[in-house]
């Protein structure tokens, strides 16, 4: 019997400009969600919380928050792109260009369109990536642009032993 470790992300050295990431993971959108991100951030907007009133406006019903429709696209992009992230370091260009309704199902892809070494960090470098997200129809609900801080493989605390020189447990060899 063989021992298989699951997907552990992309590291920097992983990552060529021009590559297109198809995320693989979808996740349906639902009201409790909508509802409790929009109270959560003290948003005061009656579109994504009283069905009454969003019932008279031109959508008919609730408006998907859109703060929260970029944390769920940009959390579909993590296992590709940035779950081996020192940090992110920021969203540009962010673009809302159809709404998203209770019910529908996200999904996201990503281009690199950048990538450096780090000044001031050797074990890690620079990726930049635009990412679509979208949905059910292949209508683009949001893009944006963000860059991140991702670590070399080398450089990875994942696979550094603890403090005490043990290894980490069930952490893979640093090869692919």
């Amino acid at each position: 019997m063989s021992v298989k470790y699951g997907w552990v992300g992309n590291f920097f050295e992983d990552f060529e400009v021009g590559d297109v990431h198809k995320h693989p993971v979808g996740r349906t959108v639902t009201e409790a969600e909508n509802i409790w991100f929009t109270l959560l951030t003290c948003n005061t907007n009656m579109n994504h919380i009283n069905i009454e009133y969003s019932k008279k406006t031109e959508f008919g019903t609730y408006l998907f928050n859109s703060g929260l429709t970029l944390a769920i696209i940009n959390g579909l992009t993590v296992a590709d792109i940035s779950e081996n992230a020192v940090a992110n370091l920021g969203f540009d260009e962010v673009r809302l260009p159809a709404p998203v309704f209770v019910g529908d199902t996200l999904f996201a892809e990503s281009t690199i369109i950048g990538k450096r070494p780090s000044k001031s960090r050797p074990y890690a470098g620079i990726v930049e990536v635009s990412t679509r997200g979208y949905k059910q129809d292949d209508t683009t609900v949001i893009t944006y642009r963000r860059a991140a801080m991702i670590y070399t493989r080398e450089g990875s605390p994942r696979f550094k032993p603890a403090a005490d020189g043990a290894p980490v447990p069930g952490a893979p060899t640093p090869g692919r």
